[in-house]
């Protein structure tokens, strides 16, 4: 499986982006997939993920912000971002896990910088 990450860069606070991240395999309910991302200096996060084809999950700080979301088709995941924030800036990573309890499979990473 394989993943790309697209939509990164830089935007003032307050701003939007959509990251994409097309995969290499059609995505089924089974999967699990979503975005993490990584400040300098700090661990990588959980930012939001899809379950079971429809139930999705957000980090606090992100909650009413930013939408996880995939195409009908079912070969890419989005995530929707909305009023940035400078504590946004980090790069963000998709990924896929064929089932819940399955390897992770990564996307190589887009910057998002989010200027005050």
């Amino acid at each position: 499986v394989q993943l790309q990450a697209s939509g990164g860069g830089l935007v003032q606070a307050g701003g939007s982006l959509r990251l994409s991240c097309e995969t290499s395999r059609r995505i089924t309910a089974v999967n699990v997939l979503g975005w993490y991302r990584q400040a300098p200096g700090k661990q990588r996060e959980l930012v939001a993920s899809i379950l079971r084809g429809t139930v999705t999950n957000y980090v606090d700080s992100v909650k009413g912000r930013f939408t996880i979301s995939r195409n009908n088709a079912k070969t890419t995941i989005y995530l929707q971002m909305n009023s940035l924030k400078p504590e946004d800036t980090a790069v963000y990573y998709c990924y896929l896990k064929l089932h819940p309890r399955g390897d992770y499979y990564w996307g190589q990473g887009t910057q998002v910088t989010v200027s005050s």
